[in-house]
C-alpha cells in the first residue's frame, strides 16, 4: 500500500508521543485514561498506537497500526485494564512502517516483565545493537527502542534504579522514555532535553506525557517539566527524582514550537500559542508586505497569521479550510496525484480571497508541495497577488533525533536560493523569519537545538554533519 499523503509528505513529522499514568487506586482503569491521552498527542504519531497496563505484576500490551480510535475500542481497552499503564502513538522515522515496530515494547523475564514507550532517536542504537547481538540477545524489530529495553533487562538484577542508570548513561542520541514495571512507572529524559517530557497530577494518580495537552485531556494538572537529564520514579511509596548526567548544553527542538507540537501545550515552560504568535509578529517586523489580507495554513500558522496581522494592521482572515479527515494513509501514489491531492486538504474560501492582496503564513518549507500548491488554489480563487510569509528559517540540514527529514538534496532551502525559491513557488514574494528572530520568539531560559536551520547539533552525530 502507498503511504504518501497529499501535504503530510511535505511536513517535517515528529516520530512519536509517549503517555503514562499510575493509578495510587488498585481498582482504577489507567488503560482508558492513557486512551484518552494518546487522542491528545495523534498529531505525533499516527501510524501506530499500543497500550500496555499492569495488573496483579503481569503486563498485558495491545497495539496495532493506524490511528488511536482505529486500533482500540471497549472491548479491547477491557483486557488490558490496570492500576498503572504507558501508551504511545508512533510516526516511523527508526525503524520501517510495520506492527514489529509498534510500542510500547514489553519484555518478560524471571524477575519480571517492563515494557517501555520512547520518543527519539538514538545515534548509537547500531553499536548498541551490535554489543547485546554479540551477548546472544535477540531482536524482534528494527526499533530502537527494543534496544533500549534489552538494556534495562540485562541489568535488572542491579535493581531498578541501578539498571535505568547504567542503560541510559550508556545510550546517546534524543529521548523522552516512559516505562513501565510490574509497580512502578518511570519516565526519563535525554541530557539535552531534546524531546519533550512532563508530569501532571491527576485524581489519586501521576501522569507523565510528550505534551501538557495530553494532561489536560484526562483532567489532570500539570506540574512541571521533567527536567533533562531527569529520571522520575512513581511507586505507590513516593515520587523518586535523580539526575544521571552532568550538567550538559540544553538543546530543545526548536521546531517543537513552530511545528510539532500542539499549540495548546506548554513546553519546558514557554507557550506554544504565544510562542508562535510572537513569531508572527517579528516575522512582520522583519519583512512586511503591503497586502489586504492576512490568512495562516491551518492550523499551526493560524497563530502567528494573527501576530503578523496584529503589527502590520492587515486584517487577518481564515482564508484556508483544512480537513480534518484525510489522514496518513491517504493514497496518492506519484508526485503529480500528491500535488493534486492538497485541494483535498486544503481549500480556499473564494469570497474572502478574490481581488485581494494575500500574504500567506506557513511553518516551514520542507520539498515546496504545499506552497506550491497552495499559491496555485489562491490565484484560481482570484487572489491579486500572494505573498508567502515563514515563520521559521529555512529548513537546510536533516535532523538525526527522531524527526523525518528527506536527505539535504530534497530540501528545496538547500537547494535553491530565497529568489530561486520564490519564482519556483510562483510567488510574488518569500520570506523567512531569521534564525535570531526565532531565537527571540523563544525567550525563555535554556538553549535550543537549530541542527535543522544552521547545522549545528547539541551532541555529534553520525555519518552526515551539518558541514557536510
Amino acid at each position: 500500500m502507498y503511504k504518501n499523503i497529499c501535504d503530510e509528505n511535505d511536513k517535517l513529522q515528529e516520530e512519536c508521543g509517549v503517555f503514562g499514568v499510575f493509578c495510587n487506586d488498585p481498582d482504577k482503569d489507567a488503560a482508558s485514561l492513557v486512551y484518552y491521552g494518546l487522542f491528545s498527542l495523534q498529531h505525533r504519531g499516527q501510524e501506530s498506537a499500543g497500550i500496555a497496563a499492569v495488573k496483579d505484576k503481569t503486563l498485558e500490551c495491545r497495539k496495532g497500526m493506524g490511528l488511536v480510535g482505529d486500533v482500540f475500542n471497549p472491548e479491547i481497552l477491557s483486557q488490558i485494564k490496570g492500576a498503572a499503564a504507558i501508551g504511545h502513538v508512533r510516526y516511523a522515522t527508526s525503524g520501517a512502517s510495520s506492527i514489529e515496530n509498534a510500542q510500547p515494547f514489553v519484555s518478560r523475564f524471571k524477575l519480571g516483565s517492563i515494557g517501555i514507550a520512547h520518543n527519539g532517536t538514538l545515534t548509537n542504537a547500531d553499536v548498541v545493537r551490535e554489543l547485546l547481538e554479540d551477548a546472544g540477545i535477540g531482536f524482534t524489530s528494527s526499533c530502537d527502542s527494543e534496544v533500549i529495553i534489552n538494556l534495562i533487562t540485562k541489568n535488572y538484577k542491579k535493581g531498578l534504579e541501578k539498571a535505568l542508570t547504567d542503560t541510559i548513561k550508556f545510550i546517546k542520541g534524543s529521548y523522552a522514555l516512559v516505562i513501565l514495571t510490574d509497580d512502578a512507572l518511570v519516565g526519563a529524559r535525554d541530557p539535552n532535553g531534546i524531546r519533550p517530557l512532563c508530569l501532571g497530577k491527576g485524581e489519586d494518580s501521576w501522569i507523565l506525557a510528550s505534551e501538557s495537552c495530553a494532561i489536560d485531556a484526562v483532567g489532570g494538572v500539570f506540574v512541571r517539566d521533567i527536567e533533562p537529564g531527569e529520571v522520575i520514579i512513581i511507586n505507590k511509596e513516593q515520587v523518586l527524582s535523580f539526575s544521571f548526567s552532568e550538567k550538559t548544553r540544553r538543546g530543545v527542538c526548536a521546531f517543537e514550537y513552530v511545528y510539532f507540537a500542539r499549540t495548546d501545550s506548554i513546553i519546558d515552560g514557554l507557550d506554544v500559542y504565544s510562542a508562535r504568535l510572537r513569531a508572527g509578529q517579528i516575522l512582520a517586523r522583519e519583512s512586511a508586505a503591503a497586502a489586504d489580507l492576512v490568512i495562516g495554513v491551518p492550523d499551526s500558522g493560524c497563530p502567528a497569521a494573527i501576530g503578523y496581522s496584529r503589527t502590520t494592521g492587515t486584517p487577518f482572515g481564515l482564508g484556508i479550510v483544512k480537513s480534518k479527515y484525510v489522514g496518513r494513509t491517504f493514497i496518492a501514489p506519484n508526485q503529480d496525484l500528491r500535488e493534486q491531492a492538497v485541494s483535498v486538504k486544503h481549500n480556499v474560501i473564494r469570497s474572502e480571497v478574490e481581488g485581494k492582496r494575500v500574504v500567506l503564513i506557513d511553518d516551514s518549507i520542507v520539498r515546496g508541495t504545499t506552497s506550491r500548491r497552495l499559491v496555485s488554489l489562491l490565484r484560481h480563487a482570484g487572489a491579486k497577488e500572494v505573498h508567502i510569509r515563514i515563520c521559521s528559517p529555512p529548513v537546510r540540514f536533516p535532523c538525526f533525533f527522531g524527526i523525518d527529514t528527506p536527505h539535504r538534496k530534497e530540501l528545496i532551502s538547500n537547494t535553491n536560493s530565497v529568489n530561486e525559491l520564490c519564482v519556483s513557488l510562483d510567488a510574488d514574494s518569500l520570506a523567512f523569519l531569521s534564525v535570531e528572530g526565532l531565537l527571540e520568539s523563544l525567550h525563555c531560559e535554556g538553549g535550543y537545538c537549530l541542527g535543522c536551520f544552521i547545522g549545528e547539533y547539541p551532541i555529534s552525530v553520525p555519518g552526515e554533519t551539518g558541514n557536510s
